[in-house]
């Protein structure tokens, strides 16, 4: 299944190409392959160089650590990651390690290295989906996380699956169409909120 981006100007394929679907294959994903989205993430600009991103990173070849992961997940979005065949949680680390101050950088450095990661999937016919419906907490815990460091998002990757083997309710947000604001909601000039 296909939902290219309807944009009102031209756009890389690759960023057209980009959607999050519900309904992923079982599919694996080869390690290597799996090794270049998290390379495309390495090689991301941040702040002071500081790279802040952390994954953790479990694969249906380990049932155990798959389950691990898919438990802190919120119960709606177990109902399809569940068929993902890698989950991350992706977690950014809160001070510089230069000087210890707070990196205000660090969630913005962090999802800049998840839209690598995702870049890189859409050009290997692979499908990102980040979440934000996840405990926080629970994977505080499950993990280890250490202080300093917070979770941001959960992320299912993989091959895109039969959106017929999604309940109902999931159906309907599969098949709805791909919305977004106009520029003039959210580009301003001179002063906020003129476009």
């Amino acid at each position: 299944m296909e939902k290219p981006a309807n944009s009102q100007y031209p756009i890389h394929p690759l960023l057209q190409q980009r959607w999050s679907p519900l309904a992923f294959s079982n599919k694996s994903i080869t390690a290597e392959t799996l090794c270049s989205l998290l390379e495309a993430a390495r090689w991301t600009a941040s702040c002071y160089n500081e790279q802040p991103w952390y994954f953790i990173v479990a694969t249906q070849e380990n049932p155990q650590e798959f389950s691990k992961l898919l438990s802190c997940l919120v119960e709606a979005n177990q109902v399809w990651a569940k068929n993902a065949p890698v989950l991350m949680i992706s977690v950014a680390k809160l001070n510089f390690e230069k000087n210890g101050n707070p990196n205000r950088h660090a969630f913005y450095d962090a999802g800049a290295a998840v839209c690598s990661l995702t870049t890189q999937a859409t050009s290997l016919g692979l499908f990102v989906h980040q979440m934000g419906g996840f405990d926080l907490a629970k994977a505080q815990e499950l993990y280890n996380i250490p202080e300093n460091y917070e979770p941001i998002a959960a992320i299912a990757v993989g091959y895109p699956g039969d959106p017929q083997t999604l309940p109902e309710q999931y159906q309907q947000r599969e098949f709805a169409p791909r919305q977004r604001k106009p520029q003039h909601t959210f580009v301003f000039t001179g002063t906020w909120g003129e476009s």
